[in-house]
């Protein structure tokens, strides 16, 4: 069988990091990259493995910061892995078929479950959220300085079964605090370096864009009462992304701009799109072959 290193990320987690530890002890090495943490993690984490790497902590730079990990690891497989999650037994036996195996495979994207606000999100955007994390050693690696980027793999990648489990948010002001000082300025970083420009109208277009696509095309009304709160929580944090880019243009103001017309505009156009999608969510929860002809009908009618 081939050798695995497990690499984790960690960061003042002494509430999580005992979980993920057990979860990552069926593999060969363990190597966590300790962030600067203030608390008990570093006690914690050494009573698993001593192959502990400190460094200062930079949460705009917390995935390409695994790299250092990755370059260490003496396995021939790396699973990267963050200290609020856990490989569930099923996916331990699965990575090991893929030790045992002789594929060509440089990596392999596995699906995780969201838990936020005690509840497993199964819709609303949350699932099957693949996660590149298996790979070859020397295959992958981070290579922007952006939060949640997806690791590059050389070679061909491809499909497991079985979950990661992740314990994401637990309270409101985790949520809040991660979206308006890390998540959101960083992603605005992100789209001005993707060539973005500025426009009034993503004032109005971002946050509902995101909420209808969470909700509807998403189908977070199957997740219930967390399915709309989370669509909302979404659709103010992509709000506050283009808060940050508006003061990245320095709280652009053009006086001759109607903001009645362009706020008029923006919401009539919203109210066809709105149209739409509820009317595709019927037609899906339809069972009724007629009704759902007529939805169908309805729906061509108010996009017109």
């Amino acid at each position: 069988m081939k050798k695995l290193s497990v690499v984790i990320s960690a960061f003042n987690g002494e509430e999580k990091i005992e979980k993920c530890l057990e979860s990552a002890k069926f593999a060969d090495e363990i190597i966590v990259i300790d962030n600067s943490s203030i608390d008990n993690t570093r006690k914690i984490v050494e009573k698993y493995t001593q192959n502990i790497i400190s460094q200062k902590n930079d949460p705009t730079r917390i995935d390409q910061l695994k790299n250092i990990g990755f370059e260490k690891a003496n396995g021939d497989w790396i699973f990267s892995l963050d200290q609020d999650e856990q490989i569930t037994k099923e996916l331990v036996d699965e990575i090991k078929e893929v030790l045992n195996s002789n594929s060509s495979v440089s990596g392999y994207w596995v699906p995780r479950k969201n838990l936020i606000f005690g509840k497993w999100m199964e819709h609303t955007g949350w699932y099957p959220d693949y996660q590149l994390r298996l790979f070859n050693k020397g295959k992958g690696e981070f290579r922007e300085n952006f939060v949640h980027q997806t690791l590059k793999v050389e070679g061909e990648t491809t499909y497991l079964k079985n979950h990661l489990l992740h314990e994401n948010y637990e309270t409101l002001s985790q949520f809040l605090n991660r979206a308006i000082n890390s998540y959101a300025p960083n992603e605005a970083e992100k789209l001005m370096s993707e060539g973005y420009a500025f426009s009034y109208f993503d004032a109005i277009k971002f946050p509902l864009k995101e909420f209808l696509n969470r909700f509807f095309n998403g189908e977070g009304y199957k997740d219930g009462f967390h399915g709309l709160m989370l669509s909302i929580l979404m659709a103010f944090y992509h709000f506050i992304v283009f808060a940050n880019l508006w003061e990245i243009y320095k709280f652009k103001d053009e006086k001759d701009k109607d903001m009645l017309k362009v706020v008029k505009t923006g919401f009539k156009d919203a109210s066809k799109e709105l149209k739409y999608w509820v009317n595709t969510a019927e037609i899906k929860t339809n069972k009724n072959p007629i009704k759902k002809s007529f939805l169908r009908v309805k729906r061509k009618l108010s996009s017109k």
